[in-house]
């Protein structure tokens, strides 16, 4: 065998190897989480393959607040493709509009993401990821509160609950887009899907100029072949672009 060959098959076993493992190790697990995800994981191949989807490609995840749905988007080319709409039990007791404090029982509105250490496959309620609140607009604007999640077992007092089979599933392909490389995923919030309707039957609300600017994120999605933004905060508003738009 080539020398140069030998020495490329060393290198991949003593030091790519390894780094590839310790990166997989990273990613929080369970006996339950492995359980669930070898349940779920041959029915959700099969929807994503007739739909040319892949399992195990980057996601991208949308939550609408009045209609208590939960989007699954998945890679594809350029963009994203919506694979599965899933329902929201509750989001608690809280109204439309952001979480302002800890406590106040409102879930948050807004622009987030999620790494890796923020999965927790042994949840209290079957399976979570927490969102990241506060972000920094939300600190910019002195709002508190911590440990908001998307979480199994149907009830909440502010994160926004599940079914447990429904988190199984997007534990799954979260697990999944992780393990294959995606080092995090945006998770958007809004009030209700933002459309120049729904904006007008608003109007009136304390938080119509707040909506106003979540809005821009919206269409900067549906007009940028569904690509979700990379959202930055400036002068105390959420600003969007397409630097590193998608996911590293």
């Amino acid at each position: 065998m080539n020398r140069g060959i030998i020495i490329f098959l060393v290198f991949c076993v003593f030091f790519v190897m390894p780094v590839l493992a310790a990166a997989q190790t990273d990613i929080p697990s369970s006996s339950r989480s492995r359980e669930a995800i070898d349940r779920v994981k041959p029915d959700l191949e099969k929807e994503l393959e007739r739909k040319d989807l892949k399992y195990g490609d980057p996601i991208y995840i949308r939550i609408f607040k009045e209609e208590k749905e939960l989007e699954v988007w998945i890679k594809k080319e350029n963009g994203f493709d919506l694979f599965k709409k899933y329902d929201v039990c509750t989001y608690g007791s809280g109204t439309l509009g952001p979480k302002i404090e800890e406590g106040d029982g409102q879930a948050p509105e807004g622009f987030y993401y999620v790494t890796p250490d923020r999965l927790n496959p042994v949840s209290n309620f079957h399976l979570s990821f927490d969102i990241g609140y506060p972000n920094k607009y939300d600190r910019s604007q002195k709002r508190t509160g911590c440990d908001i999640m998307v979480h199994g077992s149907c009830v909440s007092i502010g994160c926004f609950a599940m079914t447990d089979k429904n988190i199984e599933e997007i534990f799954a392909l979260v697990d999944a887009a992780f393990r294959n490389g995606q080092s995090f995923f945006r998770i958007h919030i809004f009030p209700f899907r933002m459309t120049k309707e729904n904006m007008e039957n608003y109007k009136d609300s304390e938080w119509y100029s707040f909506w106003g600017n979540l809005k821009e994120g919206y269409d900067f999605f549906e007009k940028n072949g569904k690509t979700p933004p990379n959202v930055e905060v400036s002068e105390g508003r959420y600003v969007f672009n397409l630097n590193n738009a998608c996911f590293s």
